[in-house]
């Protein structure tokens, strides 16, 4: 079986006994060069990339079994063998030599292999090159306290996080320890000491790495992702502790991310929760990945909820139903706080996305659509920036 990062036969090269035109490296250079983000393998369709958001076949002959069978055997060491065998799916990471880094995952769909592949830029972009908020290189800086970054698969979560990670590197010199399923950016020790640690490789799981995290001498931690109750009170108590933990949630905003929280407690510890949560908590950001409009792409429109004293006030509050939204709205000019409309409405006056695609993403397609129109009240300043040149 071969090294996961060496890859070394990922060539096109097939054993004598399956003979193939599927050419693998050259796919990949291909995904690579068109500036796409994910590549889709299964029998009987051509090898399938996504551009900009869309999937696009390649103009290949259909994938047969054999293809993807002696694919399996070239890229999975004999551990993601077996967990492939006992789970039919499997996680992982590759390095093709000269063409990059690439997220894997192989399952089995109708009886045969499918693959889904996640190209990894070997370049960390900074928070301004995503044209990401400013405000999240100051929650980045953040001494201590938990920061998620939420979304739907791919959202952009793990991009994100690697910004931040790499604007943590340049400006602290702090230890910082990752725990990732698999680790997709490589981030090299400038003047942090960054140690990377992938679920599977260099420990057991997400929850059995974080307790042991703490006796590491960390300042920073990175939880690739919260799965399960104990993940997830580990990172708050590490939070708690004085410790900087990042980490991600499935979820499509602030409101959500908090009450999926609450949710993985029984509820005779919900008070406790929502005290712990309350303290620890340093800010939820939000992402939807939108189509450009002006050139080919996509651009990020964000929720950016920071925990300030009313935040807190309400997360421990028991009797009262969470009202993010007006929370955002009333830290908009002073803690650099956003809602997903604001986002969309600044890339909309820009002329960065259509109005069609800033409707598609809103929260409150209806109330975008008034304000575009003009239609708003006269003592709301909290758009005041977002909209400074919409028609």
């Amino acid at each position: 079986m071969a090294n996961p990062e060496a890859v070394a036969p990922a060539d096109g090269t097939q054993p004598d006994s399956a003979p193939s035109t599927f050419n693998f490296k050259a796919v990949l250079q291909q995904l690579v060069q068109l500036g796409g983000s994910d590549l889709h393998l299964k029998v009987g369709r051509p090898p399938t990339l996504r551009l900009h958001g869309e999937l696009h076949a390649l103009e290949m002959p259909a994938m047969r079994p054999e293809d993807l069978k002696v694919l399996a055997e070239q890229l999975m060491t004999p551990r993601q063998v077996k967990e492939f065998a006992e789970h039919k799916e499997a996680d992982f990471a590759i390095g093709v030599p000269g063409v990059g880094r690439f997220r894997c995952n192989v399952y089995q769909q109708r009886g045969s292999l499918a693959y889904a592949m996640r190209a990894i830029p070997y370049k960390v972009s900074t928070i301004v090159e995503l044209s990401l908020p400013k405000v999240l290189e100051e929650i980045a800086l953040r001494p201590r306290g938990l920061v998620l970054v939420t979304g739907i698969t791919g959202s952009g979560k793990s991009t994100a996080l690697a910004a931040m990670i790499q604007h943590v590197n340049e400006h602290r010199k702090a230890n910082v320890i990752t725990i990732e399923d698999p680790i997709e950016f490589l981030h090299r020790d400038q003047n942090c000491h960054v140690n990377q640690r992938e679920i599977g490789t260099d420990t057991g799981s997400f929850g059995q790495a974080l307790r042991r995290v703490l006796r590491q001498d960390p300042d920073v931690i990175l939880v690739g992702e919260i799965r399960d109750l104990e993940t997830l009170d580990t990172a708050l108590k590490a939070a708690d502790t004085g410790h900087l933990v990042f980490s991600t949630l499935h979820t499509t905003d602030a409101t959500q991310t908090i009450n999926r929280i609450l949710s993985f407690y029984p509820p005779h510890q919900q008070n406790e929760v929502r005290f712990m949560l309350a303290s620890s908590l340093q800010a939820v950001i939000s992402l939807r990945l939108v189509p450009r409009a002006d050139k080919p792409g996509r651009v990020p429109a964000s929720e950016i909820l920071i925990n300030t004293a009313a935040v807190r006030d309400q997360i421990r509050d028991m009797s009262s139903t969470l009202n993010i939204p007006d929370l955002i709205k009333e830290g908009t000019v002073q803690y650099g706080m956003q809602s997903f409309d604001q986002s969309l409405m600044s890339w909309y006056s820009q002329g960065v996305i259509s109005y069609e695609s800033a409707l598609f993403y809103a929260t409150n397609a209806s109330e975008f659509a008034l304000r575009v129109q003009g239609v708003a009240g006269t003592s709301d300043s909290s758009w005041a920036g977002f909209e400074k040149e919409a028609t």
